[in-house]
């Protein structure tokens, strides 16, 4: 290996973002141009995942659990309760699949897995009691969790390993999509065809899908003739760790991972912010429509809402991008809380103002699940990374419905919820300024000597 990029897995990158960016200018790999080529297939490919993971396993709840409960005869908080446990068994699955994941590769995990999770959400469909409708959600999250995240993180971590923010403003519209638009569509389907009917129409979305990826996708930039990002061989010599590792982990292995104090804050940041995200979408229906409004119109102001995410998307990726990830998740977090807060007066002028900031919110939110590991810990070992930081965060997101449950049970509406989301993005404004968010990353690491040999 050569010495100038031998690193050792203990390494800290002192030099800061701020001092990176001062010297943007030279490094022609750090910039917020498009210019993606080939991998605009990856980038379709991601956005469509997670239309599907939020109409399957969150937002979609506002119609599904609502119409097995009426279906069923089974009250409606313990259908909600439900999701809890569907999210918390899920942890195990997130693993096994982060496991296959490094072994067989994002293409061909994510096309079973979006199989997987559109046969699984047929079943879902066909459910008759709490027990069939549990195992049935389980792994319709399980699935559509380790197709999104799992395997089309390490997607995005390998074809776009320095544009991870301006590409996941991309992907994540498709968060925002599947508010604004599969809500309705499933409405709809089971307005109109029946719960059984209206569900196993949708299931077809995701086997088409992961099909598609089984015969399109690759795992690596390299298989379609390109570089990541897209740059040129000179800037990816120049800018990029290109040096050989024999450990294709890059010496990471969950023991020492587990031990890796940016692991365990990454989890949380990222868990913390998906948690209100989560809880605030998945009944954001609900908690309107007890404020006055009817369900027709939240519905309407769930799209709204959504639609506004998209533009909140791209604007926090190319931030992202622009002043780096810390600054981006700092004015994140100040923005959603002030959201909260303003949704919290229970008048309609409230509501009425929040949900498009909510809209901008959710649509930041989702950038930073692949982002913030991504920059802190590189595409280099970034499947077993991520084999690892996911499953933790995701068992910090699933307390939601917990909260959620909780807080109808308790005051009979979400307010209460509301304000613990509050102080769980506080708590997440003193975590984040802990974290330092280039530490393990071997391209920065890279950027450094350069901007050191230059200096």
């Amino acid at each position: 290996m050569d010495g100038a990029q031998e690193v050792k897995i203990d390494e800290v990158v002192d030099v800061s973002e701020h001092e990176l960016l001062e010297h943007n200018d030279q490094l022609l790999s750090e910039n917020t141009k498009i210019n993606f080529s080939k991998g605009w297939l990856i980038i379709f490919y991601c956005t469509a995942m997670f239309f599907l993971l939020i109409g399957f396993s969150i937002d979609g709840l506002n119609i599904v659990a609502p119409a097995f409960s009426k279906a069923s005869g089974i009250e409606y908080s313990a259908v909600l309760g439900v999701s809890a446990i569907a999210g918390f068994a899920g942890l195990i699955a997130y693993f096994v699949i982060g496991r296959l994941n490094i072994l067989f590769g994002a293409r061909i995990i994510s096309a079973v897995c979006l199989i997987g999770s559109g046969i699984s959400y047929f079943f879902w469909g066909h459910a008759t009691s709490l027990v069939g409708y549990t195992i049935s959600m389980v792994c319709v999250v399980s699935f559509i969790n380790g197709a999104s995240y799992i395997a089309g993180g390490a997607l995005v971590a390998q074809w776009f390993p320095k544009k991870k923010g301006l590409v996941n403003g991309f992907t994540t519209m498709g968060h925002n999509m599947g508010s604004a638009f599969y809500v309705p569509l499933i409405a709809f389907l089971i307005g109109t065809y029946g719960y059984q009917n209206g569900m196993s129409m949708a299931s077809v979305l995701a086997i088409i899908l992961g099909i598609f990826g089984l015969l399109f996708v690759r795992n690596m930039p390299q298989d379609r003739g390109m570089l990541p990002d897209n740059v040129s061989p000179a800037v990816y010599e120049k800018e990029y760790f290109t040096a050989e590792v024999e450990d294709e982990d890059y010496g990471w292995t969950v023991s020492k991972l587990l031990k890796t104090k940016e692991l365990w804050l990454c989890s949380i940041i990222v868990g913390l912010n998906q948690l209100v995200t989560t809880g605030v979408m998945s009944q954001l229906v609900v908690r309107n429509s007890g404020l006055g409004f009817d369900i027709a119109f939240c519905v309407k102001l769930m799209t709204i809402c959504a639609v506004i995410g998209v533009a909140g998307s791209y604007l926090f990726g190319w931030i992202d991008q622009k002043y780096g990830v810390k600054r981006a998740v700092m004015l994140f977090l100040g923005w959603y809380m002030l959201a909260l807060l303003v949704n919290i007066t229970d008048t309609k002028m409230g509501v009425l103002i929040s949900v498009p900031m909510i809209g901008v919110a959710i649509g930041a939110a989702a950038n930073f699940i692949i982002s913030l590991p991504a920059s802190v810990f590189g595409r280099h070992g970034f499947a077993k990374v991520y084999s690892v930081y996911f499953p933790i965060m995701s068992a910090v997101l699933f307390s939601n419905y917990v909260i959620n449950a909780l807080a109808l049970k308790i005051g009979g509406s979400l307010r209460g919820a509301y304000i613990v989301f509050v102080v769980f993005l506080l708590i997440n404004v003193v975590l984040i300024k802990a974290l330092n968010v280039r530490k393990y990353n071997r391209d920065y690491m890279t950027e450094e000597e350069l901007l050191k040999h230059n200096s």
